[in-house]
């Protein structure tokens, strides 16, 4: 049974509110984990160039073309320009790799991965000899985005948005397009709602997906500190128990009430399967309230594993 719920860009597009994530999975882990996902009924897959596994997604989604076990309209597959590729003379170059590697005429969504640029490379990211990472500040949005508009209009991608942008970025984009981001991914959850850019993106006709949306504890060795339990909170906990479900099925569900779509990742079969049952259940007025007043501005995903980073002019935190 696929999601039962879409989120509707302003343009028309129906994109599965609840879609699979394959973040930090190996090779072996992913195509196991999505041929899973897919009899689940999962049809919005989201990947990245930086993420490493565009090829072995592009070989099970080819796999079950192939067989009739699905039909590309009801596939949603997201991909990114990754940071290596942000500036406008290589949009198209990245983008048609990567519809090499999925073996895929065109993708449903194509995000600018992050608003920032670092030189352009094949393999690990340029360091110098302070072990601080090469960066490249000549960003220019305004023709990185004309260069997004030119493979929408080419039929690359059917629908072109941001990632990781703050407001201020995503406004100098609307003031300067003439194709309009569909959708915005950023982290979000209990701990890190951003209710303001949310707020922001709705009424600028903008969707928004959240990453993350379990908190990305599997993360920590690769920031060197320690992330929250969401999955822990004692509010979160009590919630599941009232209505029967488990902790990861009440973060999710809270983020599809506030008209958020989400990407969970999960290579485990049970709890891949228990993600995707977020449709035979609300809750209350009453308990969203306490969910939202757990926000505490507590960023995870905040590129400490880029060092030095934080330094480049369009580095959006």
């Amino acid at each position: 049974m696929a999601c039962k719920m879409d989120i509707t860009f302003e343009n028309g597009t129906k994109m599965p509110a609840l879609g699979f994530g394959t973040w930090r999975a190996s090779d072996e882990e992913v195509e196991r984990a999505l041929n899973e996902a897919l009899e689940a009924g999962y049809r919005h897959i989201d990947t990245a160039p930086v993420y490493l596994n565009e090829k072995t997604i592009g070989k099970v989604l080819k796999e079950w073309l192939d067989a009739g076990k699905v039909t590309r309209d009801e596939l949603f597959i997201v991909t990114k320009l990754p940071p290596h590729g942000t500036r406008a003379s290589t949009v198209q170059k990245y983008l048609k790799r990567s519809l090499d590697d999925l073996q895929l005429a065109y993708v449903d969504l194509y995000h600018i991965h992050v608003p920032f640029t670092v030189p352009e490379v094949d393999g690990p990211f340029l360091m110098d000899d302070d072990g601080q990472i090469v960066l490249e500040t000549t960003t220019d949005h305004v023709a990185l985005w004309k260069a997004m508009e030119k493979v929408h209009e080419d039929g690359l991608a059917r629908n072109i948005g941001l990632s990781n942008f703050n407001q201020r970025q995503i406004q100098r984009i609307l003031d300067n397009c003439q194709i309009k981001p569909a959708n915005l991914q950023i982290e979000n959850h209990i701990y890190l709602q951003q209710p303001e850019l949310v707020k922001f993106c709705k009424a600028n006709g903008i969707s928004v997906t959240a990453y993350s949306p379990l908190g990305s504890r599997g993360i920590e060795k690769l920031l060197n500190r320690e992330v929250p339990d969401l999955l822990d909170n004692p509010v979160v906990k009590e919630i599941a128990e009232k209505l029967g479900k488990t902790a990861a099925q009440v973060l999710l569900r809270h983020l599809l009430q506030r008209g958020i779509s989400t990407i969970p990742k999960s290579t485990n079969p049970k709890r891949l399967r228990e993600n995707i049952d977020l449709f035979d259940f609300d809750i209350e007025d009453s308990d969203m309230v306490r969910l939202n007043a757990l926000d505490q501005n507590i960023r995870i995903c905040d590129f400490g594993f880029f060092p030095g980073i934080t330094k480049h002019p369009e580095f959006p935190f």
